[in-house]
């Protein structure tokens, strides 16, 4: 399969969570001069809501799209900043994580060689509050993903790799609505709804860090009230086993 050679990489931020957003942009604008021949990166900094203050450190250079919408969330954050990807793979990089050298080159790799398949991810590395890092619990081995697993993964409550590290063909991504607009879980459902028509690969090099702070989202005492996780959990499910249902398969 022939695509373009540039890899869009989606990044949501929210006023008051850039305070790592200047490392995720040199690790992306180190990463930029280790990518094949031929190949750029475009980073799409999205602000969920429309104060522009968590945009104003980024620098305004070419390959670099920032851009602002309604606060309505992580998912359609993500989504809305999609409409000024211009290249064939869509890479996830949340605002307080890095990418590790040579992990987009490893993405783009992964899809080059096995064209069949619309989406790859990596595993990664947790950083901890005392600098340390640890592997994810259940990394998979090196090789094909498909819809079986990691649906038994997850009704196991054993998801094995970090959603927000899938990398993805944007036409593939597009075509199963990209990341829901549901109040969290939207990553995990984007990977989902990919599995669930085409099968992915499995880097088994960590292809970035998931930064564990205090600040985060996710550690916030309102994001576990932000939705009922038996809702979530059964609607991220559902999305996934009715898509797979239609007997669709990309391409």
């Amino acid at each position: 399969m022939v695509m373009n050679r540039i890899i869009s990489v989606v990044t949501p931020v929210y006023d008051g969570g850039a305070k790592y957003l200047s490392e995720a942009y040199e690790s992306l604008r180190d990463e930029r001069e280790r990518l094949p021949d031929g190949w750029d990166v475009q980073w799409l900094v999205q602000e969920d809501g429309t104060t522009g203050r968590p945009l104003r450190g980024i620098p305004e250079e070419p390959w670099i799209s920032p851009g602002m919408a309604s606060k309505s969330g992580a998912g359609a954050t993500r989504t809305m900043a999609l409409s000024r990807a211009t290249g064939g793979l869509v890479r996830a990089l949340d605002a307080d994580d890095v990418v590790l050298p040579g992990g987009l080159a490893r993405d783009i790799a992964a899809l080059e060689a096995h064209p069949e398949m619309g989406w790859c991810i990596s595993a990664g590395l947790d950083l901890l509050p005392d600098g340390s890092t640890t592997a994810g619990p259940y990394d998979p081995p090196e090789g094909p993903l498909t819809y079986e697993t990691l649906l038994a993964a997850y009704d196991d409550d054993r998801f094995p790799v970090i959603s927000t590290h899938l990398t993805a063909r944007t036409t593939l991504l597009l075509a199963v609505g990209a990341w829901p607009a549901i109040p969290a879980w939207e990553a995990i459902a984007a990977v989902m709804c990919c599995a669930a028509v085409s099968d992915g690969w499995m880097i088994s090099a960590p292809g970035g860090i998931y930064r564990k702070h205090p600040g985060q989202m996710t550690s916030q005492s309102s994001y576990a009230v932000v939705a009922d996780q038996a809702e979530l959990r059964t609607i991220v499910r559902a999305q996934a086993v009715a898509l797979r249902g239609t007997g669709w398969r990309w391409p």
